[in-house]
């Protein structure tokens, strides 16, 4: 695999958005993971040489976090069912089991037809609409059996699919160019919080309460 021109130019460009561009490296790995499926080798050393890094040093963050691929190019979409303990008990578990048996591919695994690329989350932070299910990083809230069939089955007949809040489910590549920074246009897409999200703060509003003023700890 090769990085194409256009994002060898980007991955230059997206170090200038910071005061200090080492900061750049996780937007930039991003970048690279969609145009290549996943970070190689050849794109850490671009990576390196643009903010005056290690391979090694560029290395040691792509392998911390879990949102980068560094073997084996994701599919063209990526289902990250949460089975943490709420989600895990409210039906996560058996999302992930059923969903691991349709596609016939295990955790970090992609379909023989490279369609699809399953992944465990440990946790969503989205407790609130348990159990949460992400496809190409866009929430599809209190999922069951019945709906994640679904989805797969119109995500294999190449229909549009809208999450329960954001944008259409565009492909994962596509997802990672947004995660980079990428202007995409869609920023208004799919509302914001509900009254669901906001009932915490409805009720410290409710009881006077708020949070410490800058620079305050806890008491």
């Amino acid at each position: 695999m090769t990085l194409s021109e256009r994002t060898v130019s980007e991955l230059r460009e997206i170090p200038s958005r910071y005061p200090d561009g080492r900061s750049a490296i996780l937007p930039m790995l991003h970048l690279a993971q969609s145009d290549e499926g996943l970070v190689t080798g050849e794109a850490m050393d671009v990576i390196g040489e643009i903010l005056d890094l290690t391979t090694a040093q560029v290395t040691a963050v792509a392998s911390f976090y879990t949102m980068y691929r560094l073997a084996g190019a994701g599919g063209e979409h990526h289902i990250g069912v949460c089975i943490n303990t709420m989600c895990g008990l409210l039906g996560g578990d058996a999302i992930y089991e059923e969903v691991s048996k349709r596609l016939s591919i295990g955790n970090h695994e992609t379909s023989a037809d490279g369609k699809f690329t399953l992944e465990k989350i440990e946790c969503q932070a989205a407790c609130t609409y348990a159990p949460v299910v992400t496809v190409d990083w866009e929430f599809f809230d209190q999922m069951d059996l019945v709906k994640m069939m679904d989805v797969i089955d119109r995500l294999t007949a190449g229909e549009e699919v809208v999450p329960t809040r954001g944008p259409a489910v565009r492909g994962w590549r596509a997802t990672e160019r947004t995660l980079a920074g990428m202007p995409d246009g869609l920023g208004d897409a799919g509302g914001g919080a509900d009254a669901v999200m906001l009932a915490g703060l409805k009720k410290a509003h409710e009881l006077g309460e708020s949070a410490p003023p800058p620079g305050e700890g806890a008491k």
